[in-house]
């Protein structure tokens, strides 16, 4: 079993998420060359949460230079690129990556492919990008200000934070299986969550045994206000339904929330 104070989160989920990506997981499974050639043509979306974007959130991305950020698995970036954004992916795995690597060869695009913390963006100069795509990742983090801190540093002024994550009251719930299978929602968490925390030693041993990621819920704090004290300004919000539920609790309150932020221009 990992010991908390030395485990080295950051690797272990690097290797849950290249394992997800040779597994051909959700978020590994490559858009097809039809999806690219419909995004060339102007017919395209891409996800923050399940359902559709709102229109004005990120409308004609042509000409933008544009960060998918911790947003690999030849999904999101490719489709981005085809519709006419500079695109840069970033991400931890080198295996998301690849599934990118392999769009962009297979069909013709043109992408910077960069491998990296979240946390670190220092390889990017001040005001580089117009626009940030970053779906649901930072839960494999523990502080997401270090995200907002450096997304705000490279954003140019005027440019959009688009962002995603789980709503933090899924973190709560106790997930023994036995209260699912009852229908009930047993409180067992504080907020903010950390597996290395939060969970027995032997649910620790266990999820690093099946190589599931370590994960960390965050606070509305540090989600939303977190943005704010990095000198974003909230632009617009979203809540979004798990299509499929897991938990008890998806069937009664969003799952999902999206967040639209921008640098101011002065």
């Amino acid at each position: 079993m990992p010991d908390t104070k030395t485990f080295d989160f950051l690797t272990h989920n690097r290797d849950s998420w290249d394992q997800q990506a040779t597994r051909q997981g959700a978020w590994s499974q490559a858009v097809s060359s039809a999806t690219i050639a419909a995004a060339r043509n102007g017919d395209w979306q891409v996800h923050l949460t399940p359902g559709p974007l709102p229109a004005d959130w990120l409308g004609d991305v042509r000409g933008l230079e544009l960060l998918c950020l911790a947003a690999a698995g030849g999904q999101q970036a490719p489709v981005l690129a085809a519709a006419g954004a500079s695109v840069t992916v970033f991400d931890f795995s080198a295996m998301q990556l690849a599934q990118d690597r392999m769009v962009a060869e297979r069909d013709g695009l043109e992408m910077r492919i960069e491998q990296g913390d979240m946390r670190d963006l220092s390889r990017f100069a001040d005001d580089s990008f117009d626009c940030i795509f970053h779906p649901i990742s930072n839960l494999y983090v523990p502080d997401v200000r270090p995200v907002w801190r450096e997304c705000a540093r490279v954003l140019r002024p005027g440019g959009k934070l688009l962002s995603s994550f789980y709503n933090p009251v899924l973190f709560v719930a106790d997930r023994d299986p036995q209260y699912a299978e009852q229908g009930l929602i047993k409180p067992r968490f504080q907020l903010p969550y950390s597996d290395l925390r939060d969970l027995s030693q032997a649910e620790l041993a266990g999820k690093q045994a099946r190589g599931e990621a370590m994960v960390f819920g965050h606070s509305l704090t540090e989600q939303i206000a977190g943005q704010l004290e990095a000198g974003l300004q909230l632009r617009g919000f979203l809540e979004d339904h798990q299509p499929q539920p897991r938990f008890v609790l998806d069937h009664y309150l969003p799952s999902f929330l999206a967040t639209y932020a921008e640098k101011p221009t002065h």
